[in-house]
Formats: C-alpha cells, structure tokens, sequence
C-alpha cells in the first residue's frame, strides 16, 4: 500500500495530509505554525488522537523534518520508503505553469527564479522540496501553482496600467496566489448552496498570515487582489498589501532604511502589515490578546485589517455585479469569529449578515457565511 503526502506551506506554517493510494483514505493530517516565531506549534492527527507539541521551528526545511519524524514516531508510518509521491502547493508560477507539473531540475529551477514573484513563499516551497527529495530521493514531486487558477483572468484585471514593453519584456501582470484554496472552496460553496458552480457569483476570502480575495464567477477567477507578487491587494501578517507607490521614492529620499532593493522588499514583505501596525505580533491571535489587554496599536492593526477586507469586497461585488455567497477561509478565516463577524456587519448595506450561532459553532471548519 503507497502513501501519498500533500504539502501546503504557507509563510509561516506548513499544512500536510498523509493519504493511502489509490483509495485517497486520509491516514493523518497536521498543520506545522508560527514558523520562525518562538513557542511554534506542530499538531499531529490520526486514529481520533490528536498530539500538539511547542516547538522553536526556525524555517520550513526544519518543519519538514519534524512532520516526517512525527509520522514515524506516532508509527503511522514504519518507513520513510512507504511514501512514494507528494504534492507541494507552490505560490507563484508565473507565465510557465499554468498547470501541475512534475518536479525535475529545471521545474525546481525555475521555482527558484520566481522567487522574485513570491519572495515569502517560493524559497520556502523549493526548501521544502529539495527537504523531501533528500530523505526520499525516489519519491514522485508534484508542484501544483496557486497562481493557475488565476490564468482565467481577462487582460483588463491582469494588466497594469504601465507602458507594455514591461509586461511583453518583463512579464509585469497580475498573477495572483492562494488559487488552489480558492478554487476549492468555491466548488465546496457550491455544494453547499445546492447549486451548479456555473451558475454562481461568488467572493472567495483566503484569510491567514498571507490573505487573498478573489472574484469567482461560474467557477473561474475573474479578479484577485494579490498582484504581481503577493505582497499586493489586503494588509497581511507582515505584508502591507496595497499602497501608494509614490512612498517608496519618497522614503528612499528620506530616511535611511530604503536603500536598496533588498531594504524595501524586507520592509514591505516582512515588517510591515499586522507586525508593522501593533509592533507586537504577526499572529492574529496575539492581536487579539493585546486588545482584550486594552492595547490600542493592536486594536488599530485590527481595524486596518477588517477595513481593508471590506474594501476588496466591495470592489469584487462591483465587478461581478453582485454575489452569491462570501466565503471565508485559511488560518484567520475558518478561526477567527470576530473577524468574520466584523466584516460581514461593515457591509450590510450589500444584504450581508451573519448567524450568530452559526459563527460561532463553525469556527473549527470551513464555513460559508451567508448569502449575499
């Protein structure tokens, strides 16, 4: 009997699924968090058990490490040999991948040069691939790119108003990211609302440490706020999401901490967002500890975080000329009642609301909302 792993490595967490092939019967599933933060925590389930251990992980290679160790310590495995495919969800693709693809040479070579398109997340991905190919060097590597779902986007929503020598020389578009969540819990939405996928509009919302909304009409992305690189479109953990570019010429001129290239990416891509705003935490859940404390630069984070979601549904309820059903997913999305909560009650006038009862006891899985 084969095993199967999937791989979901997010900026600061890896989420894993063990499967016995061919049947697809999942025989353990975990999720790795707070990657590169104290006190990380790593959670194994399988057979009703559920085992959580707090952990000093310092970056993905580690983590892959420990989830493979997990699976031999708990006996869920006997031998690293039983696993002999994995899929690694993979953030940018760029103009090369519009579909999976099997992981050669150059497929991790090229991963690596999109980098530039996803400086948070495909280093981690190519770690995590080079992690599993050396503990198991004859094992099947699928790359699944969260950026081909988004190839179904019309030029008028993937196009930057820049002069075109820079998209046709330099690829600058709109690529997007999380297109494997969104795409999967727009069919489950589907199922959900007892409806055909052609037949529905609807706002998929990725909320985690990276966050994404995107456009869905008839089961294909028509618009997604994540840009060129995700670091565009909403506030994040530690990213700032959209702002006016004009800042960055202007604090290059005047302060000192913008002076290269790789000054700006750290600060946009890593210090900025939630972290950048409360000067605590990237992790909601610290956020919201700090509010309950009373501190008012957590609480502020908070408010920027929710306004800027709000923004971005409002945009895509303009381009699908209404919506269906607003879906919340990843990290914050499936966890956090008070955010789901705050976003929905700021755009009631759109004929959003949400159930009490229903916010809160479908905290722990993927829950839709409300109609719209």
């Amino acid at each position: 009997m084969s095993k199967t792993i999937s791989i979901n490595a997010g900026s600061s967490s890896v989420k894993w699924q063990l499967y016995s092939m061919p049947e697809e019967k999942v025989l353990a599933k975990g999720l790795i968090e707070r990657i590169g933060l104290k006190d990380s925590i790593s959670t194994v389930k399988f057979n009703d058990r559920s085992e959580r251990q707090t952990l000093d992980i310092a970056d993905h290679t580690q983590a892959v490490k420990i989830l493979l160790d997990d699976l031999k310590r708990f006996e869920i495995i006997q031998s690293y040999d039983e696993i002999t495919g994995v899929g690694h969800r993979v953030v940018a693709g760029g103009e090369y991948f519009k579909e999976s693809a099997l992981v050669t040479d150059d497929v991790l070579e090229k991963i690596e040069e999109l980098s530039l398109l996803a400086p948070l997340h495909n280093p981690a991905n190519a770690d995590g691939i080079r992690a599993f190919k050396e503990i198991l060097p004859n094992i099947t590597s699928v790359a699944v790119f969260d950026t081909s779902f988004h190839t179904t986007m019309p030029e008028k929503a993937y196009r930057y108003p820049l002069p075109t020598k820079y998209y046709t020389e330099n690829k600058v578009r709109k690529y997007g990211a999380h297109g494997t969540s969104h795409e999967y819990v727009a069919h489950e939405a589907a199922k959900l609302l007892g409806k055909p996928i052609e037949e529905l509009k609807l706002i998929t919302c990725h909320i985690g440490n990276g966050a994404s909304i995107t456009a869905v009409k008839g089961g294909q992305s028509v618009d997604t706020s994540m840009g060129f690189t995700p670091l565009g479109g909403v506030m994040m953990g530690t990213r700032t999401g959209d702002i006016d570019p004009a800042i960055i010429p202007y604090l290059m001129q005047h302060t000192d901490d913008f002076n290269t290239p790789e000054d700006i990416s750290r600060i946009l891509n890593r210090e900025s967002g939630l972290l950048g705003i409360s000067e605590s935490s990237s992790d909601m859940r610290d956020i919201h500890t700090a509010m309950r404390a009373g501190d008012e630069k957590a609480l502020l984070a908070n408010e920027i975080f929710v306004d800027r979601i709000q923004k971005y549904i409002g945009q895509y309820l303009a381009v699908l000329n209404g919506a269906d059903a607003i879906i919340f997913t990843a990290g914050i999305g499936e966890n956090s009642v008070t955010i789901r909560k705050m976003v929905i009650e700021g755009i009631s006038w759109f004929g959003c609301d949400v159930d009490p009862e229903k916010n809160f006891f479908g905290c722990n899985r993927r829950h839709l909302n409300r109609s719209c």
